[in-house]
């Protein structure tokens, strides 16, 4: 039986990756139920193919093999093919990368994964040429041997995928009794310190040094924390190390002011040229820590400038090809030092919800520390991720593209990353109605029987059991659970109650064997449990919010750093957020509240005071 390759599926998608595929002979369905219930139909295995529009290897296997004719037919006569974007449905991706790892250790994207009509993984791998080369088959070959081993040795298949899919529920790991302590804290911070590439900054991998290197934001930022200046004096110089060679190298584009995605050598040359919203948004708050006030605000002018659209929303990404002269290119326009006249790659323009947020909060903290129209655009993209990015039930969508919302569920990234930038631009413009938009998104995950997003995930994994298992890593941004978990830290910190801080604690404890384990994949969430277990430092100015003191207060390293004017701090208590309860201005005055361990100092207006 073969498929009508004549209806095109994927036009419509709200996802510029699905749409650049609308067009292949194979016959992509989007993921979703009705992909499964035709392959029972025909009693075809599932060909899941998850990329992003920026990948430079998926837009080659694409040009390779999805645009051949003649593999497509192979695909369309033995499969029934999917396609994914793995930043519109991260659970899926997720999902399929636990799977993934039985069959490579390679992982990455392309993701090529083959499963049964119930979703059961059997077979998956990455990128496959066109022809073998060396010890890799095609991928002719690989839909050969995957069809010959459906049709003559289905109970081998069927075997394996139900052996995976236990191993994988098995693997879950088991949450700590309590949040880890300082000490501990310590020791797995010191061990992130003692893989510094001295020579060049970033990390090195065991006894070789990593390559390619990544920026690692989320273990930058854990590095930072403004308890290891006590705990790990030299961890903070182990991020202004990596920042200042980055910010020195080819990673970094010196005409418009963004990071690329990773290096393919040690000391930060030939890089992979496209630019992530969620690197670059991270790398803002690691320059701020650092004090380089100069790199934070080039890179937040590549946000506004680059990757913000009309609309407001932030664009994932930026591809890392364009056309030149008539020839697609692999980083050609961001080697050319005249830019003017030269087509810009594409942008993903995709708005991800929890990705917007991590740019809504660093620009916020940025637009204080450096330009204003920082802290507008944060404000834009904001009001515009509530307007688009939620469904007419009240519930957040992972994305939207054109306006159009997509049809995944948001995770527990989105409310987590959205909840944190509302935050951030609450405590720096001081309107109340963003974080109360903040605490209802957290209040909405908070189930009686678990922290979970309204909805409870993706639908398909739900029905299939192939929910991601055990305790996600951080990659480029945090985690689901590692933003969550921040953002109910912050809504605790700020006096919105206990609750939240039991919130952060439960998803701290069920992290903590893998974080504390293999750090370097879990900054976010150890960043999280050490501002759990140490004390806060809560630093809040009311009055003038362009006095002096008001800008010394924006320079301290502390957990909480709010200014706002009197009636401001008033709408707050009002909130319910018990922080701002007492806290005044005096004698007309800018006046600062500087709590450290529970303890607040006196009232002072003077901004030496603030170190």
């Amino acid at each position: 039986m073969t498929t009508d390759t004549t209806l095109n599926r994927l036009a419509n998608a709200s996802s510029p990756y699905l749409r650049a595929h609308a067009d292949n002979p194979v016959a992509w369905f989007p993921w979703g139920p009705e992909a499964f219930a035709v392959a029972a139909e025909r009693d075809v295995p599932v060909l899941v193919s998850i990329g992003y529009s920026t990948c430079h290897w998926c837009h080659v296997m694409a040009r390779e093999s999805f645009q051949d004719a003649e593999t497509a037919a192979l695909v369309n006569d033995g499969f029934v093919a999917i396609k994914v974007d793995r930043e519109e449905h991260p659970d899926v991706d997720a999902a399929y990368l636990d799977a993934a790892s039985a069959f490579t250790p390679h992982l990455g994207w392309p993701l090529t994964v083959f499963v049964t009509p119930e979703g059961r993984a059997f077979y998956a791998g990455t990128y496959f040429p066109p022809e073998p080369r060396g010890q890799l088959p095609s991928f002719r070959q690989v839909l050969a041997a995957v069809r010959e081993a459906w049709t003559e040795r289905r109970g081998e298949v069927d075997a394996t995928a139900a052996a995976l899919r236990d191993a994988l529920a098995a693997a879950a790991s088991d949450a700590a009794d309590t949040v880890p302590g300082p000490e501990a804290l310590a020791d797995a911070v010191r061990s992130v310190v003692a893989r510094e590439d001295r020579e060049y900054g970033g990390f090195a991998a065991g006894a070789a040094l990593e390559s390619p290197k990544f920026p690692n934001t989320p273990v930058l930022r854990l590095l930072q924390h403004p308890a290891l200046a006590a705990l790990v004096p030299d961890a903070a110089g182990v991020a202004s190390r990596a920042l200042d060679t980055m910010a020195g190298s080819e990673l970094r584009d010196p005409v418009e002011g963004g990071f690329f995605r990773y290096a393919t050598r040690r000391d930060w040359t030939v890089p992979h040229y496209e630019r992530m919203l969620t690197d670059n948004a991270g790398l803002i708050e690691v320059a701020l820590a650092a004090g380089d006030d100069a790199t934070a605000a080039e890179t937040a002018r590549f946000l506004v400038d680059v990757l913000q659209l009309p609309t407001g929303g932030i664009a994932a990404a930026q591809d890392s090809e364009s056309i030149i002269d008539g020839e697609r290119s692999e980083g050609g326009y961001y080697r050319a030092t005249d830019r003017s006249g030269l087509a810009p790659p594409a942008l993903d323009a995709k708005v991800v919800t929890g990705w917007n947020g991590h740019a809504i909060g660093a620009l916020a903290a940025a637009g204080a520390r450096t330009d204003p129209r920082f802290i507008e655009a944060a404000r834009w993209a904001a009001d515009a991720v509530l307007e688009s990015n939620i469904s007419d039930d009240g519930t957040l969508r992972r994305a939207s593209l054109d306006e159009i919302r997509s049809t995944a569920p948001a995770t527990l990234e989105d409310y987590g990353g959205l909840t944190r930038g509302l935050l951030a631009l609450a405590r720096v413009t001081g309107e109340v109605v963003y974080a109360e938009r903040a605490r209802a998104l957290v209040d909405a995950c908070l189930m009686a029987d678990g922290i979970r997003p309204p909805g409870g995930g993706d639908p398909v994994l739900a029905v299939q059991g192939m929910q991601p298992q055990g305790v996600p890593s951080d990659g480029a941004a945090p985690s689901g659970p590692s933003a969550f978990a921040a953002a109910a830290l912050d809504l605790w910190r700020l006096g919105a109650g206990e609750r939240y801080r039991e919130a952060a604690e439960t998803l701290v404890r069920a992290a903590a064997p893998a974080a504390l384990a293999a750090p370097l994949a879990y900054g976010a969430i150890l960043d999280v449990a050490l501002g759990l277990a140490t004390p806060p430092r809560q630093v809040v100015v009311v009055g003038q919010t362009d006095a002096a003191l008001a800008d010394a207060a924006r320079r301290v390293a502390a957990d909480v750093v709010a200014v706002l004017t009197a009636e401001q701090a008033e709408d707050f208590v009002r909130a319910g957020f018990e922080l701002f309860e007492g806290k005044v201005s005096r004698g007309g005055e800018a006046t600062a509240y500087d709590c450290r361990a529970f303890t607040c100092a006196l009232p002072t207006t003077d901004p030496a005071a603030l170190v």
